[in-house]
């Protein structure tokens, strides 16, 4: 399946800044036609591309004061999927997080799916629960709410819905971690986040919004939850967000059945 992805990021920075962005496709796609561009006034701004302890691509440059503007795009097939987890990368995923509680959550999880024992089953009854439990409301979520919190609120947006799945799955003793993706189809267009499981021997995606189908997914970021998966981190000196734009094709869309197992590629 081929998939255009792009964003534009504008930002006022009013002191010079260090700024990281995590918004290039992942390295899990072989055959990748990409553009990466910063500048400030029109000027080109020179910047450079690591990895994190994830695994995620981060661009970061230094941007003087004025109106920065960063474009992205890229064409992609086809990936395979992520490669097998080890042992030490299992149990990152398996503990609590800042935005995961995995441990506070512990009774509910095992109240409301303490009897699944079939992995497919688990997934799809946390993603329809979820789901079901929650209301996808725009701005209504801080940045600093977790899983517990959204859970009280019952209502968030596609992050709130992934830590909330993240820290049930890890209740019940099933690795999980949070993708950010570019995700044709899904609308208003942004940048998505999902829930992704290890079962079976491989990373499921599981998306409780049912905004986007799963096959059509490109991955961005990995991480513990959204504190390892933002699209922007400031360092140092302030910056301003002033508009973002994404877009994300497929060349075709999908049904996409929630009980089946979908990884993203």
């Amino acid at each position: 399946m081929k998939r255009d992805v792009s964003a534009r990021i504008v930002l006022n920075v009013s002191e010079p800044a260090d700024l990281v962005f995590a918004i290039a496709v992942a390295r899990q796609y072989e055959s990748v036609d990409e553009r990466f561009e910063a500048s400030v006034g029109g000027e080109p701004v020179p910047h450079h591309e690591l990895s994190d302890a994830h695994g995620t691509r981060l661009h970061r440059l230094q941007a003087g004061a004025g109106e920065l503007v960063v474009e992205y795009q890229a064409s992609v097939d086809d990936a395979a999927p992520v490669p097998d987890a080890g042992e030490t990368e299992l149990l990152v995923y398996s503990r609590p997080s800042r935005y995961a509680e995995s441990d506070s959550l512990l009774p509910t999880a095992a109240a409301e799916f303490g009897g699944i024992t079939q992995p497919s089953d688990l997934l799809a009854a946390v993603s329809s629960w979820v789901g079901t439990e929650l209301a996808y409301v725009s701005g209504s979520s801080l940045v600093t709410d977790g899983a517990v919190r959204t859970l009280l609120a019952r209502q968030g947006v596609c992050r709130d819905y992934s830590h909330l799945c993240i820290a049930l799955l890890r209740s019940l003793g099933v690795p999980a971690r949070l993708a950010a993706v570019y995700a044709p189809g899904l609308s208003p267009m942004d940048f998505h986040a999902v829930a992704e499981a290890w079962v079976d021997g491989r990373w499921c995606a599981v998306d409780a919004t049912t905004l986007a189908p799963r096959s059509t997914l490109v991955r961005i970021a990995t991480g513990r939850d959204a504190a390892d998966t933002a699209f922007l981190n400031i360092v140092s000196g302030r910056a301003e967000l002033v508009d973002i734009s994404v877009s994300a094709v497929a060349d075709s869309l999908p049904y996409d059945d929630v009980t089946q197992l979908v990884s993203i590629t």
